[in-house]
């Protein structure tokens, strides 16, 4: 799959030649589906529970008379009604941490790339070398190049510090190393911005 190289300028830096077996695949929903949601419940925090009767470390000795206290006839001080006692039907332990075999995982990435290739969302930039951190001279770029709405641009080993710092407070643009680039953030963004360096570095990672 050949495709065409800009700068940042919005001129033309020659063709590149992109890896079928990456960006040519055919995308599947139900693997995209399985990747997405492993992804988003990796993200998600050990839900903590609370001490409930059992849990709390105080005394099950019957206090008082049975008889003649004018109170009811408590057994026991871990009873939710204690200051102190358990808590009645509170929050149990959930610890969300599902597994999901390494080539499917592997697989939703190229079918991710292969979605935004194939349907024309897919932008390649020689470089993201910028003289001056300036987000108001990198707002203007990026609309010479065609950016949607929202854009996830995808560097090589490092993104630019200058363009990473002109980028930040740009809504609806997310910059990332190649080595952060994953399902969710790549069909989450209406625009998928690759430099040569990130594309190099996604087709090794894939490699053999």
């Amino acid at each position: 799959m050949k495709l065409k190289v800009q700068t940042l300028d919005a001129k033309a830096k020659g063709d590149i030649n992109l890896n079928e077996d990456v960006f040519g695949l055919e995308p599947r929903a139900d693997i995209l589906h399985r990747v997405v949601t492993w992804q988003r419940e990796k993200a998600r925090a050990t839900a903590r529970p609370t001490r409930e009767r059992s849990d709390v470390a105080r005394t099950g000795k019957k206090f008082g008379n049975q008889k003649g206290g004018g109170t009811a006839r408590h057994g026991n001080r871990r009873a939710p009604i204690f200051i102190g006692g358990g808590k009645a039907h509170g929050a149990r332990l959930r610890d969300f941490n599902p597994s999901l075999n390494k080539k499917i995982r592997s697989l939703g990435l190229k079918m991710a790339l292969s979605s935004k290739a194939k349907d024309g969302s897919l932008i390649v930039l020689e470089n993201l070398e910028l003289k001056d951190a300036k987000t108001k001279a990198l707002t203007g770029t990026l609309a010479k190049l065609g950016f949607g709405k929202t854009a996830l641009v995808i560097d090589g080993e490092a993104v630019n510090d200058n363009f990473r710092k002109a980028s930040a407070n740009i809504i609806g643009v997310n910059v990332l190393p190649a080595g952060g680039a994953n399902v969710y953030d790549i069909l989450k963004a209406e625009t998928l911005v690759l430099t040569r360096a990130a594309v190099e570095k996604l087709e090794a990672r894939f490699d053999g």
